[in-house]
């Protein structure tokens, strides 16, 4: 069997790099391993424009014109998609499209969007989601049919990781880190450490889907325990290292409708790094209940204070949180596990 992956980054790039070990791969969503399952894998090479319409129509042009090539379309999103999908819901493009889904599916207020909202959804033959939360949210639309939607285990690169913490012997876990980017909270996270002596160091861009971080910290009040490092580029392994090297990550995040800060819970389990994470309910694992950190209510400064003095005050509690979120890394959320379940989905429609 062969599938056409598609991403709207260069995913044949980040293959690439990932084939010589300086990327993880779990960002490509179980495709590196899928050949080991018997799919061969063909990559995407989108093109690079702001203007949706335009990558939606480059990227139907090259899916039709390769379309004697693959068997079936595996996506990780529908953004730039969209001309593919109506063409499959009226049966007009030949191959079966699996698409991962990010948020849940909503009703629309608008009659007319609502409408061509249940025509899309007839396009997509199979969908994949993070966890059940999403798929039971989305359900309620009557969108999807519950036959046709799976929860796969979305998780790290474990060899990666491995390899990272092979290099990094002997070093002393000490302070806590925030990488995310992703509609993060970072006031709630400063108010919080500000009240404690715990050491924090916050990696973060200047400005993220249009948001200003920048100013926002230049707007709070820092004390001398909390660092912000600006950073910019391919910084994956380097911000990873940073984790490895602490003895908590923090993962301080905005409400939302989706599994904002996955990438980060998924990276410290790997790194066998106890976390304090906000209490998302629709994230697949419970961090809290796994007993691999603590979770903390959106905006709850004083819960933040108290988790981290908790985390402070029992380094060795904190070392088991993280040896058992390596263990759930190992048996559940790792690229590996994602492959597979992919795989029997793909096989599945072949």
């Amino acid at each position: 069997m062969t599938v056409y992956y598609y991403h709207n980054i260069p995913a044949s790039a980040f293959y690439e790099k990932w084939t010589k070990g300086l990327l993880p791969g779990h960002l490509l969503y179980g495709s590196t391993h899928l050949p080991e399952l018997g799919i061969h894998v063909i990559y995407h090479r989108p093109v690079l424009t702001p203007y949706r319409w335009k990558l939606s129509l480059h990227t139907a042009w090259t899916l039709w014109r390769r379309r004697k090539t693959y068997d079936a379309v595996y996506a990780t999103t529908f953004r730039g998609l969209e001309v593919i999908i109506f063409l499959r819901a009226f049966r007009l493009f030949p191959h079966p499209v699996i698409c991962w889904h990010h948020q849940p599916a909503v009703t629309a207020h608008n009659p007319i969007r609502e409408a061509l909202a249940r025509i899309f959804y007839r396009g997509i033959d199979e969908t994949i989601f993070f966890s059940q939360k999403l798929v039971d949210d989305s359900l309620k639309t009557k969108k999807i049919r519950p036959d046709h939607a799976h929860v796969v285990h979305w998780g790290a690169d474990l060899d990666f990781y491995d390899r990272l913490m092979a290099s990094m012997t002997g070093i002393h876990h000490q302070g806590f880190v925030s990488t995310g980017k992703e509609h993060r909270d970072m006031t709630t996270l400063v108010h919080a450490f500000n009240h404690t002596c715990a050491s924090l160091d916050i990696y973060i861009c200047r400005i993220d889907r249009g948001f200003n971080y920048e100013q926002l910290f230049e707007s709070l009040s820092l004390h001398s325990n909390v660092r912000v490092h600006y950073i910019s580029g391919n910084v994956i392994s380097s911000l990873a290292r940073k984790v490895y090297s602490s003895a908590c990550a923090v993962i301080c995040c905005k409400e939302s409708d989706y599994t904002v800060g996955l990438t980060t819970v998924v990276e410290a389990m790997a790194l066998g790094i106890p976390m304090i994470c906000s209490r998302n309910a629709q994230m697949p694992m419970d961090i809290e209940k796994e007993g691999c950190g603590i979770m903390v209510n959106y905006g709850d400064v004083k819960g933040w204070i108290r988790a981290v003095e908790y985390m402070s005050s029992h380094p060795e509690e904190a070392a088991e949180m993280g040896k058992r979120g390596r263990l759930l890394a190992e048996r559940y959320y790792n690229d590996r596990v994602c492959a597979r379940e992919v795989a029997e989905i793909l096989h599945r429609i072949n």
